[in-house]
């Protein structure tokens, strides 16, 4: 009886290997789907949606349309996200009005460490200062590297462009 087990249990491995086969088969002698960087790159980066960066402004084309409202930080799951602020006072040649505060962007550090690129930073923000950036072949060998600040990263790119036209 004992005998009769072994046979009916090394038919069930047999089977289940045989299956196994099958599905590796099928898909063995199909075209490849991967990549293999850095031999081959791939031609539809349009479609990548990398980390979270700050877009050129329709206003400020020399930088960001932030109104520093901090609802991107408030609403990042991840906390990856932190805002410094930087505030001014209005200067008033009036003196009977009393002068405002100003608040400017200075730096919005982003730790893509922490990030889940779930996208709700740029999604609730109110002028669509946030977007996903293309920048698709990014890789460090330090989690310092990948901590940036995302207002200077902006600037340095307005400036490669003004450089390159």
């Amino acid at each position: 009886m004992n005998l009769l087990g072994e046979i009916r249990e090394a038919i069930k491995g047999f089977y289940s290997l045989a299956v196994g086969m099958g599905v590796t088969g099928k898909y063995f002698f199909r075209p490849e789907v991967t990549v293999h960087y850095p031999r081959k790159t791939v031609d539809n980066v349009s479609t990548y949606s990398g980390h979270v960066e700050l877009q050129p402004g329709k206003k400020n084309p020399d930088g960001a349309d932030c109104i520093v409202c901090g609802t991107c930080v408030r609403n990042c799951p991840s906390g990856c996200l932190t805002l410094e602020v930087l505030e001014l006072m209005e200067e008033n040649p009036d003196l009977e009005k009393k002068p405002k505060k100003i608040k400017k962007l200075k730096a919005l550090i982003y730790d893509y460490s922490y990030c889940s690129l779930c996208g709700q930073c740029i999604e609730n923000c109110p002028v669509t200062a946030l977007g996903f950036s293309q920048h698709v072949y990014w890789a460090e060998f330090d989690r310092k590297a990948i901590k940036m600040d995302l207002v200077a990263r902006l600037k340095d790119q307005l400036n490669a462009k003004k450089e390159a036209m």
